[in-house]
């Protein structure tokens, strides 16, 4: 029979190594994977596609992304990639002046580094913008920048106090001062105006182009539901998966409300059911544990530093109560629920870990696969954890290089000892443990290249400073393999992740072979072609 698709003429990323040069695909799947003897399967309808001398791999997958947000985010006051204050402020006035219709302006993506602090105050935002409210969560969303109007729509004073999991940013005198952080976000958030359907939709599409344009095949959409006024994007999926436009691969993690308890699990499993159709499905739980070390609220166990080098009270926040963790990480697994937790600090690692160990001498082995996203600090004790019970690390590594966010924002309020810890990609490896991938874009970039660049430099992307922490880097085949294989795994796509015959065919094509040339040049390579399930869906040549 011939083949639908072949490709020929360069190297193929199989998991035994590059040891293919060819690979045909009839249908959705790979039906043959060798040399030059498949030119044999080539008939009058075949599509052939001459690799000459580019790498084909399997479609990167994200195992940790919120594309709704960022598709609106792109659509709205777009802060990312401005360096100063001056430069952010000046983007902000632009967007309102060219938008005098809008009633909130609203967007994100601002640069905590770009700030004394990292918190920008009210007054910037009221010299550009002083009649409607403005609301601008930064990059991490983890905290927002708002102005006077729209702290005083929240009836947000200097006697409003800090909810239990956020902290309202104060002046001297005591005023806010305009950041909002954690949970204090939805004080104003929860006013905003919703997206609309369209607007949703819309979002999803765009992002998704984006995505394929990257050689993203699949993803685990990271928050399915409502949170901080952040736009539930499970309508949008749905609707896409029905109507057909939805050609990436989705596992969706429905977001554990952590103002409640184990009552809400009948209820995620009726959305577990009521969300999962054609290319999506919500087999997963989200549960953040804690925030993030830049605005001191990633969840420690000993304190945080101050700028002298001295323990403060600060260790952080649990956002889930630690000691009632276990129980629902057990009841979720007993379910058959996936448990992807935020754990960034290490107090958090250890709590997700110690409720993944409950879970699994509860239930016994199961096939349900939690993973731990972020891993910024891991205490060295807990590492081996990981690979013995079965815990896969969810890995963000474009964080693990130097720049300001890191050097004047973390590692101070760390330490150096705890600074070392940070990212333990290497050490992960080295024990057993098995690696996925992601982003959290808009947080971030989602170029996986990128990604690969700095798991294997532990240098930012066209940068030439110090490396981080030298002895966590990654080989360049172990970075590609948490972007594929690994994030498969955690998004439970087990036809997927490897080019291999009768795996589906999820399939990139590079502009060139990273392999051939030094690992400083990763970044420079770029995604040609992308497949999936055998239909093209970004490259045109």
């Amino acid at each position: 029979m011939h083949a639908d698709l072949l490709f020929t003429g360069g190297p193929v990323l199989t998991p035994e190594g590059r040891t293919a040069t060819a690979v045909a695909v009839t249908g959705d799947r790979i039906t043959a994977v060798g040399h030059d003897e498949l030119r044999d399967l080539a008939g009058p309808r075949t599509e052939v596609v001459d690799l000459a001398g580019r790498l084909l791999l399997p479609g990167f997958q994200d195992a940790h992304v919120h594309p709704v947000p960022a598709g609106l985010e792109l659509a709205q006051c777009d802060l990312s990639g401005r360096a100063t204050a001056g430069e952010t402020v000046a983007a902000v006035r632009a967007y309102a002046d060219a938008r005098p219709e809008r009633e909130w302006i609203l967007g994100g993506g601002w640069s905590m580094e770009a700030f004394a602090g990292g918190t920008p105050t009210k007054e910037l935002l009221d010299a550009v913008v002083p009649d409607r409210p403005v609301y601008l969560p930064n990059r991490d969303h983890h905290g927002a920048w708002v102005n006077s109007r729209a702290l005083e729509l929240a009836g947000i004073d200097r006697d409003t106090p800090d909810p239990a999991d956020g902290r309202i940013e104060r002046d001297p005198s005591g005023e806010p001062s305009g950041t909002l952080q954690e949970g204090a976000m939805q004080l104003v958030g929860r006013l905003t105006p919703p997206a609309t359907r369209a607007d949703r939709l819309a979002a999803l599409l765009h992002a998704q182009r984006h995505l394929h344009a990257l050689g993203i095949t699949a993803w685990q959409d990271a928050l399915v539901g409502d949170f901080l006024g952040m736009d539930d994007p499970a309508e949008a999926y749905l609707a896409a998966a029905r109507d057909g436009s939805l050609t990436a691969r989705v596992r969706g993690a429905l977001w554990w409300d952590r103002e409640r308890g184990a009552e809400q699990i009948p209820e995620l499993v009726e959305k577990r059911v009521e969300l999962s159709h054609g290319r999506f499905r919500a087999g997963s739980v989200k549960l953040m544990l804690d925030g993030v070390a830049e605005n001191g609220t990633a969840a420690l166990l000993d304190p945080y530093l101050d700028r002298c080098g001295c323990a403060t009270a600060n260790r952080g926040k649990s956002f889930i109560d630690p000691a009632r963790l276990p129980e629902y990480v057990t009841e979720l697994d007993a379910l058959g629920f996936q448990c992807h937790f935020h754990a960034l600090g290490d107090r958090a690692v250890r709590d997700a870990l110690d409720a993944v160990e409950a879970a699994r001498a509860a239930n016994g082995p199961s096939d349900t696969r939690p993973h731990l996203a972020h891993l910024q600090v891991v205490h060295p004790h807990d590492v081996p954890r990981f690979a013995r019970l079965g815990a896969t690390a969810n890995i963000q590594p474009l964080w693990a290089a130097h720049e300001p966010q890191m050097d004047e924002l973390t590692i101070p309020f760390l330490g150096p000892e705890r600074s070392g810890w940070q990212y333990p990609f290497g050490a992960l490896l080295r024990s057993g443990t098995r690696l996925a991938a992601g982003s959290d874009w808009p947080v971030s970039s989602p170029d996986p290249l990128q990604g690969i660049h700095v798991a294997v430099n532990r240098v930012e992307p066209g940068g030439s400073g110090p490396v981080f922490l030298p002895g966590e880097r990654l080989g360049l085949a172990d970075a590609l393999g948490a972007y594929t294989a690994g994030s498969a795994y955690v998004n439970h796509l087990d036809d997927t992740g490897r080019v291999a015959v009768g795996a589906l065919a999820d399939l990139v094509v590079l502009d060139r072979d990273p392999f051939a040339g030094p690992p400083e040049a990763i970044a420079e390579t770029a995604v040609a072609l992308t497949w999936v399930g055998g239909e093209r869906v970004y490259g045109d040549g």
